[in-house]
Parts: C-alpha cells; sequence; structure tokens
C-alpha cells in the first residue's frame, strides 16, 4: 500500500512539505507552549482564512498575499503582549474571530463557499504545489539553523525573559523571529490542515512531550520526533481510509499524547 502510495505526485508533495511544516511547528511550539502564548496558532490561521478568502476573490496569489499578512498580524498580537495593555488569550480571541469573520463575510459577498475556500477551512491532501514544498524546504532549514546556533538564547528567553534583557539578549529581536516563523509556518500548513486544525501541529507534539520528559532540550527533540511519526501515520490513515488528512494527523497527535500520559503517570506511580 504504501508504495502504491507514493507513487502519486500529490502524496509525495504532500508527504515532504507536511512533515517540514509540522517540524517547524513542533520546534517553535515548544517555545509558544512554555511562554503560554500556544493559542498564537489558533488566531494567526484565522487571519490566515481571512488573507486567503480576499485573495482568492479578488484573484491575487493567495501564499503571498497572505503571508505579509499574517506577520503583521503575528506583531501586533505580540505588541500587545508585551506592552500589557490587553491579555495574550483575549488579544487573539478578537484578532481570531475578527479575520474568521471577514473571511466569511468576503467569500459569501464574492466567490460563494468555493473548492478554494473549503480547502483552506478544512485542509486538503491535494492543495500542496511545488513552490509550497520548495517554501517549507526554505522554512525548516532556516528554523532548524535558528535553533540549532540559537538554542541557549532561545531557551533563556523562554524561561525568563528579564533575565535575558539583564544578560544582554536581544529578547526583543528573537520573539519577533518566533513569531515570523511562526507565521509563515501557519500560512503553508493551512493548505493541507486547514484553518481549524493547524494549531494542533504547534501545540500538540509539545504538550505530549512534557508529559514524559522535563528538559528543554529533550522537550524540544521529542516533540520533532513526534511531529514527524505523526504525520506520517496520519497521512497513512488518511489515504487508507480516504478520510481528511489534517482531521487524522490531529488524531494521531491525540493517540499520542495519550500513550504519553499513560506512560508518564506510570512512571511517577514507579518514583513514588
Amino acid at each position: 500500500m504504501i508504495s502504491e502510495m507514493f507513487a502519486h505526485g500529490f502524496i509525495q508533495r504532500a508527504f515532504i512539505g507536511g512533515v517540514l511544516v509540522s517540524l517547524c511547528a513542533a520546534l517553535l511550539g515548544v517555545s509558544l507552549v512554555l511562554k503560554r502564548y500556544s493559542m498564537i496558532g489558533d488566531g494567526l490561521s484565522h487571519v490566515s482564512f481571512g488573507a486567503l478568502s480576499i485573495a482568492i476573490a479578488f484573484g491575487f496569489a493567495p501564499i503571498k498575499f497572505s503571508i505579509p499578512i499574517v506577520i503583521i498580524a503575528a506583531f501586533f498580537l505580540l505588541r500587545l503582549a508585551e506592552n500589557g495593555k490587553m491579555k495574550s488569550d483575549a488579544a487573539i480571541a478578537m484578532v481570531s474571530a475578527s479575520s474568521l469573520a471577514i473571511g466569511v463575510i468576503v467569500t459569501s459577498l464574492t466567490t460563494g463557499l468555493s473548492t478554494d475556500v473549503c480547502s483552506y477551512m478544512f485542509g486538503s491532501i491535494l492543495a500542496m504545489s511545488k513552490d509550497d514544498v520548495i517554501f517549507s524546504v526554505a522554512l525548516s532549514v532556516v528554523v532548524l539553523i535558528m535553533f540549532g546556533f540559537c538554542y541557549h538564547r532561545i531557551f533563556a528567553v523562554t524561561f525568563d525573559e528579564n533575565f535575558s534583557k539583564a544578560t544582554g539578549v536581544k529578547v526583543g529581536m528573537y520573539n519577533t523571529l518566533i513569531s515570523i516563523f511562526t507565521a509563515v509556518t501557519v500560512v503553508l500548513g493551512i493548505k493541507m490542515m486547514g484553518a481549524m486544525l493547524i494549531s494542533s501541529l504547534i501545540i500538540f507534539p509539545a504538550l505530549t512531550s512534557m508529559r514524559v520528559f522535563k528538559s528543554f532540550l529533550s522537550v524540544t527533540i521529542c516533540s520533532a520526533i513526534l511531529a514527524v511519526i505523526n504525520f506520517t501515520a496520519g497521512l497513512l490513515c488518511s489515504y487508507a481510509f480516504s478520510i481528511p488528512a489534517g482531521a487524522s494527523v490531529v488524531v494521531a497527535n491525540l493517540c499520542m499524547f495519550i500513550i504519553f500520559c499513560i506512560i508518564g503517570n506510570l512512571a511517577f506511580l514507579k518514583r513514588k
């Protein structure tokens, strides 16, 4: 079945692009979850849906149009959280609901609920193009380089921003980089996972790893491995049972989360 599955070009593109986007989302998700900023993925996915709806309605290139808008939204949410003028969860909820509403209104007034709009809302295994795969490769290379060379600074910024500032670390720059990479990851992943489910790629691997591992490095490595395994399992189930890829990837993540919860509880009882 596997050889038959990978004989299709769209499956090859979906696998390469999906694995790389999942890997980036998992690495970025560790910092976002620990900073209690994990729902930014959900907020940005709705911003992306609104931008994509406008792009489809007016004939713009969806990805090229969406990326700068989502990056601006990420900056806006980051600044609101840093200034303390609004709680981060409230800001994300406001931006998320507003963007989704704009997307729905634009869609209803122009193209209607077309196939393109549905694929961005719920995801489609057919949606990944060669350009998306190239974008995914470039993004993953940059994210891996950032984590490889700036691991200690990212670790410091994640756990204690005030201490990081005192030691000379450019906290604002690293927060900005993480926001930009998260925005681009969301836009690339939304085509396959859909606006409703893309945030799961950011949240699940980190939360699952934390059930068993406690150090930042072990959680980061485990999250990256789990992201690849879960996406592959989800894609296989999607092809085998003809179900949406995004939903099957989320269910694979959920199953792994339950397994790790059991392992973590057993390890805790054994220590007692």
